[in-house]
C-alpha cells in the first residue's frame, strides 16, 4: 500500500509540475486582454492609421506572440526527442521570463521608458514572439510529458490536469488585470497599470522552472537514448497497473522503427491531429478569451464591467473543464468530442443572432457561458489529451510538432481575422458584431462531424497499444514485420 500511494503521490507531484507550462501558457496568452486598450493608445493611435491598417495592426499585435507558437510547436518535438522533456521545459520557463519582463519594459536599453510611443512595439512584438517561443514549447511538451509518465489507467484524467492548469492561467491573469486595473484611475493604466500585467509573469516562470530542476526525465525519453536502466527506475517509482518491465519491453518494441518517416503508419494519423489542431480554433474558442473585454464592451459594458465578466468566463471555463476531468477516462474521448461541438454549434449561431438582431445582452452573456461550457467539457481538454497520446512511439516528436504548429497557425488566424471582423464598420452595420460568432458556429458544427467520422477512441489503451489503431494489427506483429523487413 504504501509503495503504491508513493508512486501516486509521484506521478501527482511531476503532473502538477508539468502543468505549470499550461498555468503560463494561458497565462500568456492571455495577459494581453487587459492591456490591449493600453498598448493601442500608447503604439498604435499615434501612427494615425486608416481604420482597416490600424485594425489590422492593433490584431497583429495582439496575436504577435502566436507567431512565436507556431515556431515553438514547430522545434519543440526536436528538442524534446534531442535533449529531453525536462531541459525543454526549462528552456520554455526562461522564455517566460524573458517575455514577461521584456513586455512590460520594452523600452530597456533602447531609450526612456514611457517616451518612445510607437517606436516601442516593435521591441514589444519581439519579446511577446519569444513568450510565444516558450508558449508554443510548452503546449507540446508539457501534455507530452504527463502523457509518458501516466499510468494508462488515469492518463486522460491526468493530462486534463493541464488544460485546467491553461484555463486556471487565464483565470488568474483576469483576476490579476483586474486588481491592477483597479489601483489607479484609466490614465494611470494606460502609463503604468499595464506594465505590471505583463510583469506578474515572471513569478510562476522562476517557480516553473525550479521546480523542473527536482523532475525526472519520462521513461520514454530515457529509453530512447538507451537509458534503460533509469527508464526502469523511474517505471518503477511511478507504478500503474503493468509490470514495469513489460512496459519497458513495449516502450523498447514501440521504438524499433524510431527512424522511420513521418507517414510510417499512413497518412489518417497525421491528418487527424492536424485536423483535430486546426478544429480546436477554428471554433473561435480563442478570439472569445483573448477580446473577452472587447465583446463585452460592444454589449454596451464599461471598462470594469467588462473585465469583471471575462473573470466570469475564466470561471466558467475552469468548472467545465473539471468536468471533463471525471468524466474522459469513463465515457472516452469522441463522445465528448461530438458532445461539445454541438454544444458550441447552437451557443456561437444563437450569439451571433442575438448581436445581429441588437439584442445583446444578459441573453449574450448566457450564450457565451454555454459556448464556453462547450468547449472547456470537451475541445479544450480533450485535444491535448489525443495529441499528447495518438501517435505512436515511432514519429510521434514529428507528427505532434506539426500538429501543434498547425494549431498555433489556425490560432494566429483567428485572433487577427476576428479584430478584422468585428471592427469592419460595413459589417457592423448589417450584423452589429455578430457576424464572426456564425462562422465559428459553421466550423462547430464541420469539428463534431469531422470526429464522429474521422477519430477513433483510445480511452483505456496504453501509449504502445493505440499504435495498432493506425496499423490494424498487435504492436508485437508490426515490430516482428519490420525487423523482416530490415533482415
Amino acid at each position: 500500500m504504501g509503495n503504491k500511494q508513493g508512486a501516486l503521490s509521484l506521478t501527482t507531484g511531476l503532473t502538477l509540475i508539468a502543468t505549470l507550462g499550461g498555468l503560463l501558457f494561458g497565462y500568456d496568452t492571455a495577459v494581453i486582454s487587459g492591456a490591449m486598450a493600453s498598448i493601442d493608445i500608447n503604439f498604435i493611435k499615434p501612427l494615425n492609421l486608416t481604420e482597416t491598417a490600424h485594425d489590422s495592426l492593433k490584431g497583429l499585435t495582439i496575436s504577435s506572440a502566436l507567431a512565436g507558437c507556431v515556431v515553438g510547436g514547430l522545434v519543440a518535438g526536436k528538442m524534446a526527442d534531442r535533449f529531453g522533456r525536462k531541459p525543454t521545459l526549462i528552456v520554455a520557463a526562461l522564455m517566460f521570463l524573458i517575455c514577461s519582463l521584456g513586455s512590460a519594459w520594452p523600452e530597456f536599453g533602447l531609450g526612456t521608458i514611457g517616451q518612445m510611443g510607437p517606436d516601442a512595439l516593435t521591441p514589444f512584438n519581439i519579446y511577446r514572439i519569444i513568450g510565444g517561443v516558450g508558449v508554443g514549447i510548452a503546449s507540446l511538451v508539457s501534455p507530452l510529458y504527463i502523457a509518458e509518465i501516466a499510468p494508462a489507467e488515469s492518463r486522460g484524467r491526468l493530462i486534463s490536469f493541464n488544460q485546467i492548469a491553461i484555463v486556471g492561467g487565464m483565470v488568474g491573469v483576469y483576476f490579476v488585470n483586474w486588481a491592477i486595473a483597479g489601483l489607479g484611475d484609466e490614465t494611470w493604466l494606460h502609463s503604468t497599470g499595464w506594465r505590471w500585467m505583463f510583469a506578474s509573469e515572471g513569478l510562476p516562470s522562476i517557480l516553473f522552472a525550479v521546480l523542473l530542476l527536482f523532475a525526472p526525465d519520462t521513461p520514454r525519453y530515457l529509453v530512447m537514448q538507451r537509458r534503460d536502466n533509469e527508464a526502469l527506475d523511474v517505471l518503477k517509482r511511478l507504478g500503474g497497473a503493468t509490470d514495469p518491465k513489460v512496459t519497458l519491453v513495449e516502450i523498447e518494441e514501440s521504438l524499433v522503427v524510431t527512424n522511420e518517416r513521418l507517414f510510417a503508419f499512413g497518412g489518417l494519423v497525421v491528418f487527424v491531429g492536424i485536423l483535430l489542431s486546426v478544429f480546436q480554433q477554428f471554433v473561435g474558442i480563442n478570439a472569445v478569451l483573448y477580446y473577452a473585454p472587447q465583446m463585452f464592451q460592444n454589449m454596451g459594458m464599461d471598462t470594469n464591467a467588462s473585465l469583471w465578466q471575462t473573470v466570469i468566463v475564466g470561471i466558467a471555463n475552469v468548472a467545465f473543464t473539471l468536468v471533463a476531468t471525471v468524466s474522459v477516462d469513463r465515457l472516452g474521448r469522441k463522445p465528448l468530442l461530438i458532445a461539445g461541438g454541438l454544444v458550441m454549434t447552437v451557443s456561437m449561431l444563437a450569439l451571433g443572432t442575438l448581436f445581429a438582431t441588437g439584442q445583446a445582452g444578459l441573453a449574450a452573456l448566457a450564450a457565451m457561458l454555454v459556448y464556453i461550457a462547450g468547449f472547456a467539457f470537451s475541445w479544450g481538454p480533450v485535444v491535448w489529451i489525443l495529441l499528447a497520446e495518438m501517435f505512436p512511439n515511432a514519429i510521434k516528436g514529428k507528427a505532434l510538432g506539426i500538429a501543434v504548429a498547425a494549431q498555433w497557425i489556425a490560432n494566429l488566424l483567428v485572433t487577427w481575422s476576428f479584430n478584422v471582423m468585428d471592427g469592419n464598420s460595413v459589417l457592423n452595420a448589417h450584423f452589429h458584431h455578430g457576424f464572426a460568432y456564425w462562422i465559428y458556429g459553421l466550423f462547430s458544427l464541420l469539428s463534431a462531424l469531422f470526429v464522429w467520422r474521422f477519430v477513433p477512441e483510445t480511452k483505456g489503451r496504453s501509449l504502445e497499444a493505440i499504435q495498432e489503431l493506425w496499423t490494424h494489427k498487435p504492436l508485437h506483429d508490426a515490430v516482428q514485420q519490420v525487423r523482416a523487413a530490415r533482415s
